[in-house]
C-alpha cells in the first residue's frame, strides 16, 4: 500500500532482518503508536544463500539513508522485483550501519524454498520506550 525504502507503493515485498535485535530497532525507528507493541511477534525465516542477490552499498544513490525513502532506492528494489533474478535481496540497514535486511519476493518461483517458522510472541523491553 505505502511502499518502503526499497519498494514503491503497490509493489509486494516482505522485509526481514538478519537478527531479532535489528528487526526490533527497525520497528522502533518507524513507530508511531506504542499501543501496538504488545501485538508483535517474531517469525524466523531461513533461506539458502543461493536464493540471495546482494545490493552493493557503494552503488547506492546519496543520501540513501535519509528518513524518507528516495525514488532512486525504491527503483533498485522495483528493478529486482521486475527482473525476478532471486527470491531474496540483501540490502544494507539504514538504521544500523554494517548490518543487513532482506527483502523477500513472495511471487518469485523459488519462494517455496524459503522456510518460514510459526510466529512467536515478541516482547519489547520497556526501557526502549522511555522518553527523556
Amino acid at each position: 500500500m505505502f511502499g518502503g525504502r526499497w519498494n514503491s507503493p503497490g509493489r509486494r515485498v516482505t522485509y526481514v532482518s538478519e537478527s531479532q535485535s535489528l528487526a526490533a530497532l527497525e520497528v522502533l525507528v518507524h513507530l508511531q503508536d506504542t499501543s501496538v507493541l504488545p501485538s508483535y511477534s517474531v517469525i524466523r525465516v531461513t533461506f539458502d544463500e543461493a536464493l540471495v542477490t546482494a545490493v552493493d552499498p557503494a552503488a547506492l544513490p546519496k543520501p540513501w539513508r535519509r528518513s524518507l525513502p528516495s525514488s532512486g532506492v525504491q527503483a533498485i528494489g522495483d528493478a529486482w522485483l521486475d527482473g525476478a533474478s532471486s527470491a531474496v535481496l540483501e540490502v544494507p540497514s539504514a538504521v544500523v550501519d554494517g548490518e543487513r535486511n532482506y527483502l523477500i519476493n513472495p511471487a518469485h518461483p523459488d519462494f517455496h524454498r524459503i522456510v518460514i517458522d510459526p510466529p512467536v510472541r515478541f516482547e519489547f523491553d520497556s526501557r526502549l520506550l522511555r522518553r527523556p
